[in-house]
């Protein structure tokens, strides 16, 4: 048995769509009311349209599309001016690099120059004291290799941690992540292919 609140709303709603379709039914006899011109209610519905459109212009070139530019503005030159730092520490590592190279040829060269020095001198001398100068030629060499080698380690270390550092703070400032160890591992790699390890 249904109460008399729901059944007085049952008969409200029964009698709202009787009229909905009653006028649904008069509005298709007549046509389509949003192309009757001839209604006054036309006019104010037009004058509103322009005025909303309107606003909805001012709003949008006046404070959402300005806000937008400046936002991709502002991030545009921050793009930039990461770009260019991470420009300014590859021409830094490159200079490093170049340094390196040079120095381990000057040290070459000298070392070169130093057992060539030796060599023509124990070659004067050879007559007298071949024995003791082969070994005191040994001796230099083995000393001028050990300097070489502890140079050549010295260096590629510095080298290493320069190109570590570096690396670091590129990824670093690229992409806000800091993985020292997998950078350290990613320039070992690099030396090691490039037979400098």
């Amino acid at each position: 048995m249904m109460k008399p609140a729901h059944t007085l709303t049952a008969r409200l709603a029964l009698a709202t769509l009787a009229m909905a379709a009653s006028t649904t039914a008069a509005l298709a006899a007549d046509g389509m009311p949003q192309l009757d011109f001839g209604n006054p209610m036309m006019l104010a519905q037009v004058v509103w349209l322009l005025i909303i459109f309107g606003v909805f212009y001012y709003v949008l070139s006046g404070i959402v599309l300005p806000k937008a530019a400046s936002v991709l503005e502002e991030r545009r030159s921050r793009i930039e001016g990461d770009l260019e730092a991470a420009r300014a520490a590859k021409a830094e590592a490159d200079a490093a690099m170049a340094a390196h190279q040079a120095a381990t040829a000057r040290a070459r060269a000298e070392s070169q120059a130093a057992i060539t020095a030796a060599m023509e001198a124990a070659q004067a001398e050879a007559a007298a004291r071949t024995a003791a100068l082969n070994e005191r030629l040994a001796q230099q060499i083995s000393s001028a290799e050990a300097r070489i080698a502890t140079a050549r380690d010295a260096a590629m270390g510095a080298l290493r941690e320069v190109a570590t550092d570096t690396a670091n703070a590129l990824v670093h400032r690229l992409t806000g992540i800091s993985n020292e160890a997998a950078v350290a591992a990613a320039v070992q790699r690099e030396l090691a292919a490039q037979g400098k390890a």
